[in-house]
């Protein structure tokens, strides 16, 4: 698959990111429309390279970040991590590390990096994550709104609580289209918390879809045994790609 690795400096250490890019790229004469992907808490691994490497496939360079960087270059097995004691304690200590407004920041200089190259198109991108990348994904929408054209919330957990920090009190700051693919029955997405979400984009005007699947939290990703809905996932692609098409164009 064609990728690349770039670090970016930020005041916490070097971020990792590792640009996606389709086979046929190069010599296409345009730069590539920016996408930002968000793995979920399980991290960057094969899973996440192949699910961006299939968006990058129609026409993106899709940049995979990690969020953990601070804790180094870690991903963990949702399947066992939280049987095992050490290993939870780990991926709790990294998703503590990984705080939202951080990533966010982390994120700004990322697209900073990316904006000085001619092959890419970096000053209004797409965004797309999974779980607590979906969180960060709309989080990014309303925290940089100039740079956001569009963004996608794939199960995303917390994206609408009564915490101070919660990303659905800056929906007057959207600018771009969003989309949220919601399991049913989702401890992380509640329909409690769904209304208040809804609530409030439609009080900004936000332009939005919110699309139950029936389905459990994890449908999309392919290495989360469980939850992994083939069904699902593949209607999930068909939304994002089209949603990226409209509006993220070349």
């Amino acid at each position: 698959m064609p990728v690349t690795e770039i670090d970016v400096q930020t005041p916490d250490g070097v971020l990792d990111a590792y640009v996606h890019t389709p086979d046929n790229a190069a010599g296409s004469g345009s730069p590539l429309p920016v996408v930002v992907f968000y793995p979920d808490a399980a991290g960057v691994r094969p899973t996440a390279h192949q699910m961006a490497q299939r968006l990058a496939d129609e026409g993106y360079a899709v940049v995979v970040v990690n969020y953990y960087y601070r804790q180094g270059k870690v991903s963990f097995n949702l399947n066992t991590v939280f049987a095992d004691p050490d290993a939870r304690t780990r991926i709790q200590a990294a998703l503590q590390g990984a705080e939202p407004a951080l990533i966010v920041r982390d994120t700004a200089l990322l697209l900073d990096a990316l904006a000085g190259r001619d092959d890419l198109r970096a000053d209004r991108v797409g965004a797309v994550g999974y779980c607590r990348g979906g969180n960060l994904a709309f989080t990014l929408a309303g925290a940089v709104p100039e740079r956001i054209a569009v963004a996608a919330s794939i199960h995303g957990g917390s994206i609408a609580t009564e915490a101070p920090n919660s990303p659905h009190l800056n929906a007057d700051q959207i600018q771009g289209a969003l989309y949220f693919g919601v399991a049913t029955d989702d401890p992380h997405c509640t329909l409690e918390q769904q209304e208040l979400l809804t609530t409030a984009l439609d009080k900004a005007g936000v332009r939005y879809e919110l699309e139950r699947y029936d389905a459990a939290h994890g449908f999309a990703v392919p290495d989360h045994n469980g939850p992994y809905d083939p069904a699902a996932a593949e209607h999930h692609w068909d939304k994002i790609i089209a949603l990226f098409a409209r509006e993220l164009s070349r």
